[in-house]
């Protein structure tokens, strides 16, 4: 049985439904699904930069954008000092991945249109249950990982072979069951690699439908052997908390200690992070 403290590490006014984060020394990388931007948070100085890396001349605003037309943004993952910003694929307008080069603050935009229809093709999930929230890097592998929160509850885990994710030579798809509150089953909301253990978080919320919230149930943590795909263990970790990120902050022997994002699913720009302590 593993002990587990969970506590508030940052506030942070400016970013709203915070979905991913990416922590690099002292500056903590968050993205929000309702947001162009990508946010640098420096945990030392507490200042907070903003970085424009969405264009779009249809759009009024790019705070707070419209469900109809936001681009998801549900995953932020890292390799090679490159991040990697993906739309979650439930709408056709979810489709856009952006590399950011953190050396040269510059990004390229990829569309992942094809990509995804070969995904949802090859597990045979329809529009309404394809709904991408974690993605892991290697440099020659890429782990996607499908929040089962549609109607047919598919949680399961893409991993395609090679570097461009917009030209995917072949890939598997392999069903995940997760914990359930009260019958509902918990499905994916991010995923992080340390060392040869997946360790992701998952929600249980009262909703059949990858577009509409429902209730928060409850949110997990738990670890997948990266070889096997197995599942090693797996904690509730809160009762209303709706995490939807999570990066590496330390490891030592005896414990592992990760920071934690919340979606409140309202349009107020504050954004709490979270400290999650493992001690095994």
């Amino acid at each position: 049985m593993h002990s587990i403290t969970l506590e508030v590490f940052a506030e942070i006014d400016g970013i709203g439904s915070a979905s991913g984060l990416f922590l690099q020394e002292d500056l903590l990388y968050i993205i929000g699904d309702n947001s162009g931007y990508l946010n640098e948070y420096n945990i030392k100085t507490r200042k907070l930069r903003k970085i424009q890396i969405l264009f779009d001349r249809s759009l009024n605003q790019l705070e707070n954008i419209p469900k109809s037309l936001k681009p998801d943004f549900e995953i932020l993952c890292h390799n090679n000092n490159k991040l990697y910003i993906l739309g979650s694929g439930s709408t056709p307008k979810r489709n856009l991945m952006i590399e950011f080069d953190l050396k040269t603050q510059k990004f390229v935009q990829k569309d992942l249109t094809s990509t995804y229809a070969k995904l949802k093709a090859i597990a045979k999930i329809d529009d309404q249950n394809f709904n991408l929230e974690g993605a892991i890097f290697t440099g020659t592998e890429w782990m996607l990982f499908n929040r089962g929160n549609g109607i047919e509850a598919q949680n399961g885990i893409f991993k395609t072979q090679g570097a461009d994710l917009a030209k995917i030579p072949q890939t598997q798809f392999n069903y995940f069951k997760l914990p359930n509150i009260n019958h509902v089953e918990s499905s994916f909301t991010d995923a992080a690699l340390v060392k040869n253990e997946i360790f992701f978080i998952a929600t249980a919320e009262d909703s059949q439908s990858t577009y509409a919230d429902g209730e928060i149930m409850g949110s997990f943590i738990g670890s997948i052997n990266l070889q096997t795909l197995k599942l090693t263990f797996s904690n509730k970790i809160s009762g209303k908390h709706k995490f939807e990120g999570i990066t590496l902050f330390s490891q030592t022997e005896h414990n592992t200690t990760f920071l934690l994002c919340e979606d409140r699913d309202n349009e107020e720009l504050r954004t709490s992070i979270y400290r999650l302590v493992i001690n095994f």
